[in-house]
């Protein structure tokens, strides 16, 4: 897969992922997400860093194409590794989205309890009946 052979053959290479950032004009977290497979590189950019590294883009992204193989099977590869990451990108945001709709819900409910409790203390300390029923209790000196 091309994230295993990208770390494979800079390292061959001697190169640290700054120095290849460098030379495809890209930031070094670039390389970095290329290697972890969090994304991949565009056509453009797949041809320059074969070349960068001496190698072809089939050897780049993953096993060698058989002889004779039409020449969208290099496209076909890559829509596959991005239909793999758009997928995991999908899931995670399903995640944060239940994740966030709990922490609105439990901020809701505790933004209701404590006007619930503001309510209840107020009608408690100016409620008449109440302090008349006090003043009757105390005794008289």
């Amino acid at each position: 897969m091309l994230s295993e052979n990208l770390k494979t053959l800079r390292k061959a290479r001697g190169l640290s992922q700054e120095e290849l950032a460098g030379r495809l004009h890209v930031v070094r977290q670039t390389v970095s997400k290329w290697e972890k497979g969090l994304s991949v590189p565009d056509a453009e950019l797949l041809v320059r860093l074969s070349e960068e590294l001496d190698t072809t883009v089939t050897a780049l992204l993953g096993p060698a194409l058989p002889q004779g193989a039409e020449p969208d099977a290099v496209a076909a590869q890559l829509a596959a590794i991005n239909e793999q990451l758009a997928v995991r990108n999908r899931r995670a945001r399903r995640i944060w989205k239940v994740v966030a709709g709990v922490l609105i819900a439990c901020l809701l409910l505790t933004i209701l309890t404590i006007i619930l409790n503001i309510a209840a203390f107020r009608s408690f300390t100016t409620a008449p009946e109440l302090t008349v029923g006090v003043q009757e209790v105390l005794p008289e000196t």
